[in-house]
């Protein structure tokens, strides 16, 4: 069992985006950049930024590994082609122009091997030219920055009229290079607490550069602020840069055309 997944009114409960700011940045980019309008979301999650996409404009598809979100965005977004999948392997039979992979999707991808095998699909479902948009978290921020790492962070919200209360501790797993979590749940009438453990790959922005010239991508922008998870606020004419060494870390990059 996987609380918010398993949950996807819950999931928008806990991280809300009522003004859809992690879509309008997708936009923001893609008129930035020459993008456009045929979009593959991949962690759709449930499929909210897919969804506002397709409503301004965009001919959009999600994809995401979770039944139960992709059955909500289904629901929810009726404009929008989701399918289940495993972005390693996924294979939908058409061609798009801009991919996005948002709030750390990316870093689902634990081993250079899962990276390879998600670039080499993302290439495959690219038309000439398109554009791979992602946003994750950055793993120079995690060179001598231990803010995220001290201490127990609890964090309560309501749902249904029960209220939900999460502990989260991470810690860096050095060897495998990953950044782990675990979340503990409690909630009225559940005895025991409900245990989830989850992670993500670090990368570093050099790595992030060289693992997609590989994959035959030409790096666009590659910056940590400002973004849609950002303390500083994303708009539109924003100028894309900071030192590499935020929480978080965006990129934007082309599929060269001989790809």
């Amino acid at each position: 069992m996987n609380l918010l997944t398993d949950n996807p009114e819950l999931y928008e409960q806990q991280f809300p985006d009522p003004d859809h700011v992690a879509a309008r940045f997708v936009h923001d980019l893609v008129t930035r950049f020459g993008g456009k309008d045929k979009l593959l979301d991949i962690g759709c999650g449930t499929g909210r930024d897919a969804g506002y996409l397709a409503r301004n404009g965009y001919q959009t598809a999600g994809l995401d590994s979770s039944t139960a979100m992709i059955e909500h965005a289904r629901h929810h977004h009726e404009q929008v082609a989701f399918a289940v999948g495993d972005m390693r392997s996924f294979a939908l039979g058409r061609a798009f122009d801009v991919i996005t992979c948002l709030d750390s999707a990316f870093l689902y991808c634990h081993t250079n091997a899962d990276l390879s095998a998600f670039l080499t699909r993302c290439r495959e479902h690219l038309t000439p030219g398109g554009l791979l948009i992602a946003e994750m978290r950055n793993g120079a921020f995690f060179l001598g920055n231990t803010e995220l790492l001290d201490g127990v962070r609890t964090r309560t919200v309501t749902w249904q009229g029960v209220d939900y209360t999460s502990r989260t501790t991470l810690w860096i797993d050095h060897a495998a290079q990953l950044l782990r979590r675990r979340r503990d749940w409690t909630w009225t009438g559940r005895a025991e607490p409900l245990v989830q453990r989850s992670a993500w790959r670090l990368l570093f922005p050099q790595e992030i550069r060289l693992l997609l010239d590989l994959a035959g991508f030409d790096v666009l922008a590659l910056f940590d602020e400002p973004g849609p998870r950002t303390e500083t606020p994303w708009t539109p004419d924003a100028e894309l840069g900071g030192s590499l060494s935020g929480d978080r870390l965006h990129v934007v990059a082309r599929l060269r055309p001989h790809h």
